[in-house]
C-alpha cells in the first residue's frame, strides 16, 4: 500500500463511522439491536470499485461500534464481517449484483446469529421485542437472522448496489482515474 492507498483507506473508514455515529445519535433503535438498517453499510458495495484500501477502511470505520458499546466483541466481529463481506464483493465485482447480494448475506447471517447470542443470554424482555414476520411463530434465533439479513439486503445490497452503480460510471470514474486513483471496475 502506497500513501495514496492509505489516504483512501481513511477516508472510507472516516466516513463509514461518520456516517454510523450520526445515525446512531439521530435514530439510534434502527442502527442497533434485533434490527439493524445501518446506513453506512451501503458502503460496502464500493469495494467493487475501490479494492483493498475500500475493504480495509469500511472494516476499520467499523470499530465506531465501540460508539454505541453494546459489548467489547461487538467492536471486534463487526469490523471481521466488514472486511469479509467487502473482500467477497471485490473478488466478485465482475458480477455486482450478485457480489451486493452475496455481501448482504454475509453481513446479515452472522451479525444476525451473533447478535442473538449476545442479547439474548439472560436477557428474556429482548426477546419479546423481536419482530414478528407476518404472524409467524419463528424461533428466536432464526428471526433475529432474518431480521438483520433484510436490513443488510437493504443497505448492502439495494442502496449499496444504487451506490456502486452511480459511482461506477464513466462520467464520475474517469476524472476519479485521471487524479490517479485505482478504479478496478468502471461500467461500460
Amino acid at each position: 500500500m502506497d500513501a495514496r492507498d492509505v489516504s483512501l483507506a481513511a477516508v472510507f473508514a472516516s466516513l463509514y463511522a461518520v456516517i454510523n455515529i450520526i445515525q446512531t445519535a439521530a435514530g439510534g433503535p434502527i442502527t442497533y439491536g434485533p434490527v439493524q438498517l445501518r446506513l453506512a453499510d451501503c458502503l460496502i458495495p464500493l469495494a467493487a470499485l475501490f479494492g483493498w484500501p475500500h475493504i480495509f477502511g469500511v472494516s476499520l470505520g467499523c470499530l465506531s461500534n465501540a460508539y454505541y458499546w453494546l459489548d467489547p466483541a461487538d467492536v471486534v466481529v463487526g469490523p471481521i464481517v466488514n472486511f469479509v463481506a467487502a473482500a467477497l464483493i471485490f473478488y466478485l465485482r465482475k458480477h455486482k449484483l450478485t457480489a451486493s447480494g452475496l455481501g448482504s448475506l454475509t453481513v446479515g447471517v452472522p451479525i444476525g446469529l451473533y447478535l442473538y447470542f449476545l442479547y439474548t443470554q439472560g436477557n428474556p424482555i429482548i426477546t419479546q421485542q423481536v419482530p414478528s414476520f407476518q404472524g409467524l411463530s419463528l424461533p428466536v434465533w432464526f428471526a433475529f437472522v432474518a431480521s438483520l439479513t433484510i436490513s443488510s439486503v437493504v443497505a448492502v445490497g439495494i442502496m449499496g448496489y444504487i451506490l456502486l452503480s452511480t459511482i461506477g460510471r464513466s462520467a464520475i470514474v474517469e476524472p476519479l482515474k485521471s487524479r490517479g486513483l485505482r478504479i478496478y471496475q468502471r461500467e461500460g
